[in-house]
């Protein structure tokens, strides 16, 4: 049975002349495709060997080596449509950057560029002197610099300022965030000295006065923008904290992490402390460029000339320095808050999370109606709740409407798995047993996306 099944083995060059397999070679290149061949033939060896009578046709191989080309030549970093509702998610690359900065992108992109050359004066320039100008402009702050990211900036802003220095932070404020990156690690990782002040849940001015000594190098104010405390909580405003560290001549640093330029109360959001109102009492502000902000990645550190210019000149900036690329999306995205009126439109971000409860279910209704022309679905729309996500306005959620599917052909679960192992991959809740699509994260692009996907799956099986 054994010599059978090695017989009935496809012969190499009878793979690499099927007509399945040819057309990989010419998408993903001869190299890959014969190798994968040839690993999928040396592991049906093996399975024979140990026993496997399972017989070796020429579809079913040709079916393997497709699947292992695919999962080797193909991207791991792809388009995600997101069907949460979680406006920053993290696991899906926070901020969706603005078609509208899309020309400019590939521009740069797929091209030269005036990174670092002064076009002007016809020699070299700096590459922060991009974004500078806007920065300024925007947070009211004297100058500024971007570095990869948050923790970066915070980690750079120590590094410089308060090298073997004491650095005074409320115990309330020793926040972890993603991936267990600490706030203390990245204190003593940046030179300073962590001296904890206050208790978990009530912090007071006096705690801060009473631990300023002759070694202390600065007051570190963190904003818990990941978490938020209730109850019997009590903290120090940015003001007070900076009338006592001026008082002693001591900079006040304020980590902001997710950053809002503007102010989104008037859309039902509760207060977040605003970059430019938090630099009229701090040194220097830090905060990112991929949350509430609306651009790609980076950590922006605002602030005082005297302090944010020692800081470009530190050896630690050119290892988080950014490239061209976070340059381009982060100056284009800059100036698109140069029209505060066309501004909620045109940041995802933003029009994502002050979406009206109206507009919301018009779209729920529009996307329900379209899903109920497949076969096999039951469809319904329900209220609902979305999180801005990414660390952003913890403990709050948002209004909004869930598209409820279910089908006799798939449990939820294995619906779900479905549509996110697809392409494109679409990722969605599941609860109650149902498959649900959360419309506030979801583009008339995305429901087609989805729609076919539901339609090529109900179609195979029913």
């Amino acid at each position: 049975m054994k010599q059978n099944l090695f017989a009935a083995l496809p012969a190499m060059n009878t793979l690499m002349q099927s007509p399945a397999v040819k057309t990989l070679c010419d998408q993903y290149g001869y190299t890959l495709v014969k190798h994968t061949v040839q690993h999928v033939l040396t592991h049906w060896r093996s399975q024979i060997k140990a026993g496997d009578e399972t017989e070796p046709t020429l579809a079913l191989l040709v079916q393997q080596i497709q699947t292992a080309v695919h999962e080797k030549g193909d991207m791991s970093l792809r388009h995600v449509v997101n069907a949460t509702g979680v406006v920053l998610h993290t696991n899906l690359g926070r901020a969706v950057l603005s078609p509208a900065i899309r020309d400019t992108f590939e521009q740069v992109a797929f091209g030269y560029s005036n990174l670092e050359y002064n076009l002007a004066e016809k020699q070299r320039g700096q590459r922060y002197h991009h974004t500078e100008r806007l920065l300024q402009e925007i947070t009211g702050a004297e100058s500024v610099l971007v570095v990869n990211n948050n923790a970066a900036a915070v980690m750079l802003v120590l590094d410089t300022m308060v090298q073997q220095q004491e650095v005074i932070v409320s115990r309330g404020e020793l926040v972890e965030i993603g991936d267990s990156f600490r706030i203390p690690d990245i204190i003593t990782r940046g030179g300073g000295l962590l001296k904890e002040v206050g208790a978990t849940n009530k912090t007071h001015l006096y705690d801060y006065e009473r631990a300023i000594t002759e070694t202390t190098g600065a007051l570190l104010k963190v904003h818990t923008s990941n978490y938020r405390m209730v109850g019997f909580a009590e903290s120090v405003a940015t003001a007070d904290l900076s009338q006592l560290a001026h008082a002693h001549h001591l900079p006040l640093i304020n980590d902001l992490g997710s950053g809002l330029l503007v102010d989104l109360q008037p859309y039902g959001l509760p207060a977040e402390p605003l970059i430019k109102e938090e630099l009229k009492y701090a040194d220097v502000v830090t905060f990112s460029g991929d949350k509430l902000l609306g651009g790609p990645q980076a950590g922006i550190i605002a602030g005082k000339k005297e302090y944010v210019d020692q800081m470009k000149h530190n050896q630690l900036t050119r290892a988080l320095r950014v490239d061209k690329l976070t340059l381009t999306a982060l100056e284009a995205t800059l100036h698109l808050y140069q029209n505060p009126d066309k501004l909620l439109e045109n940041v995802p971000t933003l029009r994502m999370i002050t979406q009206s409860e109206a507009t919301l279910a018009n779209h729920a209704v529009d996307f329900m109606q379209r899903l109920l022309e497949l076969p096999t679905l039951q469809v319904s729309h329900i209220k609902g709740e979305s999180q801005v996500g990414g660390g952003s306005f913890p403990g709050y959620t948002l209004p909004t409407y869930l598209v409820t599917v279910t089908t006799p052909l798939y449990s939820a679960t294995k619906l779900e798995a479905a549509l996110r192992l697809g392409k494109p991959a679409i990722v969605a809740r599941v609860e109650n047993d149902q498959l649900q699509f959360d419309v506030r994260t979801l583009t008339a692009t995305d429901d087609e996306l989805i729609i076919q996907r539901l339609k090529e799956l109900v179609s195979r099986d029913a």
